[in-house]
Order: C-alpha cells, then sequence, then structure tokens
C-alpha cells in the first residue's frame, strides 16, 4: 500500500474522530489543554489499537478466502464508507453530551464508537496482506490531530453541524474510493478498461 494511499484511509478514519471532536468542543464551556489530551489520546489510540484487532482477526480466516479477499475487502470498506454517508444524510446522531465528554464512560464509549471504522480496515489489511505497524501509527497519529483540530474548532466557531456532516461525506466518499482502487488493483473491474 502506498504512503498516499494510507494517509487517505487515516484521513478518511479520523472524520468520525473529528466530527464527535467539534460536538464535544461545542457542548464545553472551555477546552483546556488536560480536555483536549485526554479526547485526542484516547480517541487516537483507539483508532491505532482497533485495526490491529482487526488485522489480527482477519490473518486467521486469511488463506480461507484469498481468492475473493480483494472482494471482501471493498464490501468492508463501503459499508464502512456508506454508513458514514448515511448518517451526514440522515442528520445529527446524539453526539452531543450534556456531560464532559473527555472523562469517564463517556470518553471510553466515544473513543470506541469513533474507532469501530477502524477494526474492518484492519481486517481489510490483513486479508490483502498487507502490514499494520506502520499504518496502525498513522491512523492513531492522524486521528489523535484531527481529535485536537476538531475539539478546538468546535468551541472556537460553534454551530459547526454542516462540517461535521461534510467530514462525514467526506470520509465516507474516500473510503469507497479507496475501496474501488482495490478491485481495480486486483483486476476485479478489467471490464472497465
Amino acid at each position: 500500500m502506498t504512503l498516499l494511499s494510507l494517509l487517505a484511509i487515516a484521513v478518511a478514519l479520523a472524520m468520525d474522530a473529528f466530527a464527535v471532536a467539534v460536538a464535544a468542543g461545542l457542548t464545553l464551556d472551555r477546552v483546556t489543554p488536560r480536555r483536549t489530551f485526554r479526547l485526542a489520546f484516547h480517541f487516537g489510540l483507539f483508532q491505532a489499537l482497533m485495526p490491529v484487532l482487526g488485522w489480527a482477526a482477519g490473518l486467521t480466516v486469511r488463506s480461507m478466502i484469498e481468492s475473493w479477499d480483494h472482494w471482501l475487502a471493498f464490501v468492508l470498506l463501503a459499508f464502512v464508507g456508506g454508513r458514514m454517508l448515511w448518517e451526514a444524510v440522515r442528520g445529527g446522531d446524539g453526539q452531543r453530551e450534556p456531560r464532559d465528554p473527555t472523562r469517564g464512560w463517556t470518553l471510553v464509549v466515544l473513543s470506541v464508537a469513533t474507532s469501530i471504522d477502524a477494526l474492518a480496515v484492519g481486517l481489510s489489511l490483513a486479508v490483502l496482506g498487507e502490514s499494520i505497524w506502520v499504518a496502525a501509527l498513522v491512523i492513531g497519529l492522524v486521528a489523535l490531530g484531527f481529535t485536537a483540530g476538531g475539539l478546538h474548532l468546535g468551541r472556537l466557531v460553534g454551530g459547526l453541524e454542516r462540517l461535521a456532516r461534510f467530514a462525514n461525506v467526506l470520509g465516507g466518499l474516500v473510503l469507497i474510493a479507496i475501496g474501488l482502487r482495490i478491485l481495480w488493483d486486483h483486476g476485479a473491474l478489467a471490464w472497465l478498461r
């Protein structure tokens, strides 16, 4: 996988974290360095760990699905991307929390919720025979940066629900495009050439 593809995947996965961070910034009375660290660290950590878990699970079934693994990768990426598009079209999904979203169980739940997509990406990388370690690091660092930026942006600007929707639309389209690229690279779309 090229570095550009990896960065595109990382940015697409970070869009959920960015959208939640913007919403969190809107709910907080002030954004402190401590709150920024907590949210960005946890989102980045979970975004880095989930692909590793998905990759490990994918290694166990890789030999059974090698002949159609590119289709599985496409379906997983298209599903995640389609879900992101659906959420953007459907509107807000209750991510605004009245309590401090950078603490306690709320932080853990948000960390898991924003990183589920990364689990599917890790599974896709495993079935394609890609290494996970650099990918997990890049995905985690990009999510960390997007989370910190989104938290501050949400607090500074306020009322950015449309920006969060745009981020989900962009992330969904990028994941679907990467899935199509995988099909193209494996010759599954040879009839288009």
